[in-house]
Order: C-alpha cells, then sequence, then structure tokens
C-alpha cells in the first residue's frame, strides 16, 4: 500500500515542476490538465506524508524510550508512544480508505420499487409502512426530495406496488444496501386469533440513468394512453395523460400517471424504463464476475432474506451484517443509520480485501 502512496508523492512533485516549466506557461489545455491531476493527488499526498512523519516520530520516540533512564521522562515517552500508535492507525486506516475503488453510482438519484410478496393484505399493509420508512429516512437527510412516480393501492390502505424517486446527494450511495427481500413478523390487524405471521415485501433500489447511458430504439418501444386517476380529477380522464411503455425485447412495462401531463408522465416512465434496462445490463456483469469468484472459492449463499422486522421482540435484524436494532418505532420512522453504516462499513471490509 505504501508503495503505491510513494508512487503517487512521486507524480505529486513531478507535476509541480511540469506546472513550473516556462515552456508550458502559454499552453492552457496543458496546464489544466495537469491542475486537475495534482488537485485530485494532493489529499492522498498530504494523508501519505502526515502518515509518514507520524512513523518517523514514533520510530525517534521508540529509541528515546529504549535509551531514556529518568522515570519520569520514560512515562512520558509511553504515553506519547500510544498516542502516535492510534494516530497512525487512524492515517493507515484512511490511506485504505483512498485506495478503494469508488462505485461511480453512488452520486446518482435512485427510483425505487416496492411491491408487497408472500403474506396477501398484510404484506401491502408493510409495504406501504416502508415506503414511509424511506420518505422518513430522505427527509433525514436535508435537501433529499421523494416524488411517487407509480402506485398501486390494496383495499385496507396498504401497496400491492409503489414506484418512486428520490433525489439528492449521494442518495445511492446510502440507499444500495436495501435492495432485497424486507420480512415483517408480527400480529396482523386482519388476524382475529392473535396469531403472529411471516409476511415479505421486496425493495429494488435502482440509480436513475441519462439516456447516454442506456441507448433505446424507439421502434422497440409500444407506447399506449390512458385516463389517469392521479392529481386533476376529470380533466385527467377525459386527457389521457398517463402512459403505458412497454419495451417488446425485454417485455418491461414502464407506466407513469402521477404527473399532471402526458409529457411528463412520459418522461417518468422512460426513466424507470431506462434504470431497469441499465440494471439488467449490470446484473449480467455481475453475474460474470460472481460465476468466476465461485469457480475460485466456492459459492458462499446468503439467505435471500436481507432484514426481518420482528414485531413482538421489538427487534430489526440485517442478516448481512448481523446488526440488531431494539428500536423498531424509531427504525420504521426513517432511522437506518446505524444499518447503513454497518453495511457501508462491511463492503469497504470487503473491497479491501480484494486489494
Amino acid at each position: 500500500m505504501l508503495e503505491r502512496f510513494a508512487a503517487l508523492e512521486e507524480r505529486f512533485e513531478e507535476l509541480n515542476h511540469l506546472m513550473a516549466d516556462p515552456a508550458l506557461a502559454q499552453n492552457y489545455e496543458k496546464i489544466t490538465e495537469y491542475a486537475k491531476e495534482r488537485a485530485d493527488l494532493e489529499p492522498k499526498v498530504a494523508l501519505y506524508q502526515a502518515y509518514r512523519r507520524a512513523a518517523e516520530t514514533l520510530e525517534q520516540t521508540h529509541e528515546l524510550l529504549h535509551e531514556e533512564e529518568d522515570a519520569e521522562l520514560r512515562e512520558m515517552a509511553h504515553e506519547e508512544v500510544a498516542r502516535l500508535e492510534a494516530e497512525q492507525e487512524t492515517l493507515a486506516y484512511q490511506l485504505q480508505q483512498l485506495l478503494l475503488p469508488k462505485d461511480p453510482r453512488d452520486e446518482k438519484n435512485v427510483i425505487m420499487e416496492i411491491r408487497a410478496g408472500a403474506g396477501g393484505d398484510e404484506a401491502g399493509l408493510f409495504a406501504a409502512e416502508l415506503f414511509r420508512m424511506y420518505t422518513r429516512y430522505a427527509e433525514r437527510q436535508g435537501g433529499w426530495k421523494t416524488e411517487i412516480i407509480s402506485e398501486n393501492h390494496t383495499g385496507i390502505g396498504g401497496f400491492k406496488e409503489v414506484i418512486f424517486e428520490i433525489r439528492g446527494k449521494g442518495v445511492y450511495s446510502q440507499l444500495k444496501y436495501e435492495s432485497g427481500v424486507h420480512r415483517v413478523q408480527r400480529v396482523p390487524v386482519t388476524e382475529s386469533s392473535g396469531r403472529i405471521h411471516t409476511s415479505t415485501v421486496t425493495v429494488a433500489v435502482l440509480p436513475e440513468v441519462d439516456e447516454v447511458e442506456v441507448e433505446i430504439n424507439p421502434k422497440d418501444l409500444e407506447i399506449t394512453t390512458y385516463g389517469s386517476s392521479g392529481p386533476g380529477g376529470q380533466h385527467m380522464q377525459k386527457n389521457e395523460t398517463a402512459v403505458r411503455i412497454v419495451h417488446k425485447p425485454t417485455g418491461i412495462v414502464a407506466t407513469c400517471e402521477n404527473q399532471r401531463s402526458l409529457t411528463q408522465n412520459k418522461l417518468q416512465a422512460m426513466a424507470v424504463l431506462r434504470a431497469r434496462l441499465y440494471e439488467i445490463e449490470q446484473q449480467k456483469r455481475e453475474d460474470e464476475l460472481e460465476e468466476a469468484r465461485r469457480s475460485q472459492v466456492g459459492t458462499g449463499e446468503r439467505s435471500e432474506k436481507i432484514r426481518t422486522y420482528n414485531f413482538p421482540q421489538n427487534r430489526v435484524t440485517d442478516h448481512r451484517v448481523g446488526v440488531n436494532s431494539y428500536n423498531l418505532p424509531a427504525v420504521m420512522e426513517g432511522d437506518l443509520t446505524s444499518f447503513i453504516e454497518a453495511l457501508t462499513l462491511d463492503e469497504q471490509n470487503r473491497k479491501l480485501a480484494e486489494l
């Protein structure tokens, strides 16, 4: 690891010399290129130099400790060694973080899809509660905005399906771990005998995709319009503003009826379609990599469920990292920080192990 940073420091010094070369003074394009690279390297080099200074000071303090005979000074040296070792450990961890490959999708907005799974009406009710949980989490972040794209209600206030967008800084980096099966264990409101039921809800988190990232042939699309049940009342019914888009090669269907105009609904439906097609392509690539990894290290399959919400025990368990929260009401109000931090750390540790 340190060899990599030594090479970066060498390149940083080289860039300083290049930018000071009078021969390049009028080459604004090259100067801009060097300045951009230098700005990217500067925090990494500064951290590496801080680590090296701490290591040198620690070595000198160790020497002093071995040579010093005065008891009071030896005690002070011991304390200084402990402080410097802790500082060096912190700096080493920070250096490791800088080497981790960045997910280019981390800064993207997301389209989230929540669907009721096994459990009938109870699954639909829990789908609605998860939707509320994520909107509360978004509100906690400050500056994040949530907007429903399409929704399919059950008769008792739940969702068969709800698709919505969350926009803000670094949304995907925090919510990407939420994809998977969420399991709820509780006595449903529709249960008269008091028995605990287990229901499931699936969550998909798709990074929003620009048009240039996914090329869609218009000939592959079947677009139909219909009267919307969204905002606008009778005016919306007369003017068919809701949109249903079918991508014929894959059979993917995207609908939107919550906007006030046909154009807005079409744009939203296309955004959902692009995100789904992009996710399929990403999954193909990941499956190929996973297949190669399995052939070398075995399967190591995880359980399908990623999280269980146990209402009788007031407990939420994330099965991927073994983290428990014993404050279920707070979690349902959007307090997901402990889970997201643990999952982020787990991903970072796995990346470090691969390095």
